[in-house]
């Protein structure tokens, strides 16, 4: 039996019609389809399932969000998810320079963000047994035990894209991001 280790991105015509509608609203939307989400169409819910996933009623802003998707995707050395996740941390207003501190595992320019961005990393470094000092730093700059959990469930979220594309290695359709 031969090994699967040529992957590819599945055309509109070559997944189902439920696919093909999701596809239509995400390139109306963003003007293209990722080729990450539309590898998740090979699957026949993967892609509607994913995207419910990420587009759910969050208690962190949308920085706060991009804060805990670029920590995951530096540790995780996810290179798709670094490069879409810094085009989304500028659109979120980030400098260049933010989003390398960022993806370092701090954020020296806002003190609630540089908690954020400490305990994400440690969550995720640790596998969810998160360092003392990094919780108490996470509760101390103002966060809940509701945000605790958004935070958990965007690394969840951005676990899923990390390792598709680590196992994948699909090619990067956003502008690579520096190396760190």
């Amino acid at each position: 039996m031969e090994t699967q280790t040529n992957f590819t991105v599945p055309t509109r015509s070559e997944v189902s019609a439920n696919n093909q509608a999701i596809f239509d609203s995400l390139q109306k939307g963003l003007g293209f389809v990722p080729n990450l989400y539309a590898y998740f169409a090979k699957n026949e819910t993967a892609l509607g399932d994913y995207l419910t996933l990420q587009n759910r009623k969050s208690t962190l802003r949308g920085k706060e969000r991009e804060v805990v998707n670029l920590v995951t995707s530096q540790i995780n050395e996810c290179n798709y998810c670094r490069a879409a996740h810094t085009a989304l941390g500028k659109l979120n207003g980030f400098t260049d320079e933010q989003i390398l501190d960022i993806r370092r595992g701090h954020a020296p320019f806002d003190n609630k963000l540089d908690a954020l961005a400490k305990f994400t990393k440690s969550v995720v470094q640790n596998r969810g047994r998160a360092t003392r000092p990094a919780v108490e730093g996470f509760f101390a700059a103002g966060y809940t035990e509701a945000n605790l959990i958004d935070v958990v469930i965007t690394v969840g979220d951005k676990i899923i894209t990390n390792y598709i594309h680590n196992l994948t290695e699909l090619e990067i359709d956003f502008p690579i991001a520096e190396e760190i």
